[in-house]
């Protein structure tokens, strides 16, 4: 298995930049940044991890992909992904461009763990109808996946509608800039999964036994093989136990979750101890 590291930065976190150099010099596979463009001072949304009050850090989000843009710059091997990526706020044309460049710019690295979002007042806020949400991210990756492959692309659904166009740079990776799902399990899930991505990331991991079944199904319905995927447990606390389960079970990179809005003397001690599970499950 390969080790990643997620964690939300901030204005007044510690720099993603030597976040990145730090990971990459003791052998993660790769970092993950979230996204977030605002957050409405409306709780009419509860928080994703149960609190009561929604922690600072995701108000003062970074921009991910600026982010790890200068990330890339500072660093050679580690791999850069948003984690999770919202398509759905994005004009799917411009995301294009925009993760094509930073995969070009970057050798190749960028990673998208793409999710379909939470917050209903943030999407709402991008004009967003939220029950549609999965419709419009499957549409937006898709666009963004037929510019990136194509010379000349052409895009026609509920949401978007692209004459035949020309975009460059096209990313380092093709046909597709790797795309891992990060949703929980459902049929939405694994038929967006089977259709335009490389890989399946729940948060937690909770479950993904059980689901494994479905997820290949769906696969072989669209003709390909669940072999073919990346199995990822996003924002984990290790254990022993929990890793020899995922190593078992087939799961291919665990995410593992850092202090959120952590400063270097938080991060760093946690980095030098998480790495002897980099030495005892597997490494890159």
């Amino acid at each position: 298995m390969r080790f990643g590291v997620m964690m939300q930065t901030t204005d007044r976190s510690m720099s993603p930049i030597l976040l990145a150099q730090e990971a990459e010099a003791r052998g993660y596979a790769c970092i993950y940044l979230p996204e977030h463009t605002h957050i409405p001072t409306s709780r009419r949304t509860p928080p994703p991890t149960g609190e009561e009050v929604l922690p600072d850090t995701y108000l003062r989000t970074l921009d991910p992909y600026i982010a790890l843009a200068a990330c890339a710059q500072a660093t050679t091997t580690v791999e850069l992904g948003v984690g999770v990526a919202l398509p759905a706020q994005h004009d799917p044309i411009a995301f294009a461009k925009q993760c094509a460049t930073l995969d070009w710019m970057s050798g190749g690295r960028l990673v998208l763990g793409v999710g379909y979002g939470w917050n209903h007042e943030e999407m709402e806020n991008h004009g967003i109808d939220v029950p549609r949400r999965r419709a419009r991210v499957r549409e937006h990756m898709l666009c963004a996946q037929a510019l990136w492959g194509n010379e000349i692309a052409e895009f026609h659904g509920e949401f978007v509608h692209m004459e035949p166009s020309w975009c460059w740079p096209k990313p380092i990776q093709q046909p597709r800039i790797r795309t891992i799902v990060g949703a929980a399990a459902s049929p939405t899930t694994f038929a967006h999964i089977a259709e335009f991505g490389d890989g399946w990331m729940p948060i937690g991991g909770a479950g993904m036994r059980a689901a494994l079944a479905d997820l290949a199904e769906a696969m072989t319905a669209a003709g390909r093989s669940i072999d073919e995927l990346e199995l990822v447990t996003y924002g984990t606390h290790p254990e022993p136990g929990k890793l020899a389960y995922y190593r078992d079970i087939g799961i291919t990179e665990v995410v593992l979750r850092f202090p959120h809005g952590g400063s270097a003397d938080e991060v760093l001690p946690v980095l030098d101890d998480y790495t002897r599970w980099i030495e005892e499950f597997g490494g890159k």
